[in-house]
Order: C-alpha cells, then structure tokens, then sequence
C-alpha cells in the first residue's frame, strides 16, 4: 500500500529577484511499512521533499498525495487536519514543550485529537514503555537526557498511531551512544508497530540504518536502492564514526 508518492514535483522558493530550485521534478513512491531515508549534502532537496511528504509545504508544480489523498492543494487548515491525524514528526531539536513533562509531552497530541482521559492514559502509557521511559514520566526536558528527550519525540509522534513518521535530521544533536539508541528504537518501533519512518540525514551513522536510501542532489533523485537491513549484528556493533 502506498503512503506517500511524489509525482513530477518541483518546489521553487522566490526571495525579492532571486529564484531557488530546491527541487526539480522529483518522483518517488512511499510503501507502508518502509524504513527510508533522504539522504544528500546541504542544498540537495532532502528536506523540502520531506516537508511536502509532511504537507508542513506545497509544491510549486506537480503533485502530493498522502494516503492516496492528494494534498497539494490543501489549504493550511486542511494541511494541518491531515497532519493531525495521518502523520507524526521526529524534530532534530527535539520540539519538545519546556514545562510539560515526558508524560503530558507525549499526551498532547491525544488531547488535541479529543480523547477521553482513559483512552490517553493507556496510549501515553504503551508509549512510555515502548520507549523505555516508564521511570522518567515525571521529569520536564531539561531534566533528560538528549537521548531520552528525543526518545519522547518519538513516542509522541506515534502516539496517534499515525500512518506515517517524519524524522529530519533525528540524531543531528546527540552524540554516537544515544544516537545508536535513538536509532534502534526506531527500527525497533517500525518491525513492532509496521508504521512508516522516513527521515533525512547526511549521517553516515543514520544512514546505515536505512532498509531503503534515496540520494537527492541538487534537487533531483540521483540513486534509489536498498540499504543494508539492520540486522543483529548491526544492532549490536558500534555506529562508524562520521566521514
């Protein structure tokens, strides 16, 4: 089944006279289930193509379909009800509300969906576990780690058991031990649950990770194949260095 697919799209950005062509008539095809990652230098497209799988943008010229729903002609309300309910977002920042803890962290979207107190307790909590953050509900961001602070991200973004996980840039601020971790959760999640991680990366340590690898430069796909499945072996071996 098909999550996302990208017809003929280019995405061109306008400041005053000067025109930018981050993307050039991009095609691409998202199946459920998929662990997949945008991959390519600064300035290469990833991260535009990223944002319209997200409908977070538009496309100047072809089309966006989520779902099967074609959402490039969505205005911003619709934008953001499609996004509410089909797609979770993983921020390299981490996004995270400052004065809420792990727990209401993760509760939030539940909220905004409107579900009952019960229906959000069992969620968050599944979510929580799922993480290996039961013992750090309590704790505000600032009393975590990067590591476990993105580990919320992420359970906040599958909270709604959405049909699709966007993660731009997910490891760029942690260092090689919870970016390892951050990085097996993930692929723990996607062969437990079957939902879809796409993500963008320069990282060499992100990218080997990767079931499919998409390289994007200058605004066009230049390689499309499979990455190296994260097997056992993998999962236990330290992550490269970055080259």
């Amino acid at each position: 089944m098909e999550v996302a697919k990208i017809e003929n799209v280019s995405r061109t950005y306008k400041i005053g006279q000067l025109e930018t062509r981050a993307l050039r008539g991009v095609d691409l095809t998202i199946q459920s289930g998929e662990f997949t990652a945008l991959v390519g230098p600064s300035g290469s497209g990833k991260t535009t193509l990223l944002q319209l799988i997200g409908c977070l943008d538009q496309p100047t010229s072809g089309k966006v379909f989520v779902n099967g729903k074609d959402v490039s002609t969505l205005n911003r309300n619709q934008r953001a009800d499609m996004r509410r309910g089909t797609i979770g977002f993983i921020f390299q920042f981490f996004a995270l509300i400052p004065t809420l803890t792990a727990y209401e962290n993760i509760e939030m979207p539940l909220l905004l969906n409107g579900k009952t107190p019960a229906e959000r307790r069992q969620r968050v909590n599944q979510m929580l576990e799922a993480v290996d953050l039961v013992d750090h509900s309590h704790h505000r961001p600032d009393q975590l780690s990067g590591g476990q602070q993105q580990r919320v991200a992420i359970a906040r973004a599958l909270v709604t058991q959405p049909a699709l996980i966007l993660a731009d840039e997910p490891t760029a601020n942690l260092d090689t031990p919870n970016g390892k971790l951050v990085m097996e959760t993930m692929v723990r999640l996607n062969q437990d649950t079957g939902v879809t991680f796409v993500f963008a990366t320069h990282d060499p340590r992100v990218i080997q990770y990767a079931r499919r690898v998409v390289t994007l430069r200058d605004g066009v796909i230049v390689s499309d194949g499979a990455g190296e499945a994260p097997g056992m072996e993998l999962m236990a071996a330290e992550p490269k260095g970055v080259a």
